[in-house]
């Protein structure tokens, strides 16, 4: 579950750590939600065809609860987006001949900040 965290400078962060995705696959889904009002984000990472934007939406929608929770004044806007890498699961596949190949199950740690778009 996505994890809440609140900061000092107004800002609503929420984090989804461990998610079983490759950071470049959700990275394709931020760039497009970040600096968008949080209603026009959630919509387009709820309407996105890339796998990533399931997640983007659970952590946006996630965050924009906690945002209301804390009433944030004005409207949201995702000021912090972006993709961490996480630890990387090593598995391996046996091949021809008694081999054996690598296959790296890659985690990201999702990271959404909303800010107000007016200050108190």
């Amino acid at each position: 579950m996505p994890r809440v965290k609140g900061k000092i400078t107004g800002e609503h962060t929420a984090i989804h750590r461990f998610v079983r995705i490759s950071p470049r696959k959700c990275r394709l889904v931020i760039d497009m939600i970040r600096g968008l009002p949080v209603d026009q984000a959630i919509e387009l990472a709820k309407r996105d065809p890339h796998r990533g934007s399931y997640f983007v939406h659970k952590l946006l929608v996630s965050a924009a609860a906690g945002a209301l929770e804390k009433e944030m004044p004005g409207d949201l806007i995702v000021s912090t987006a972006r993709v961490d890498e996480g630890p990387t699961i090593k598995r391996f596949r046996p091949r021809a001949q008694g081999r054996a190949t690598s296959i790296f199950k890659r985690t990201s740690h999702i990271i959404v900040g909303l800010k107000s778009d007016r200050e108190e």
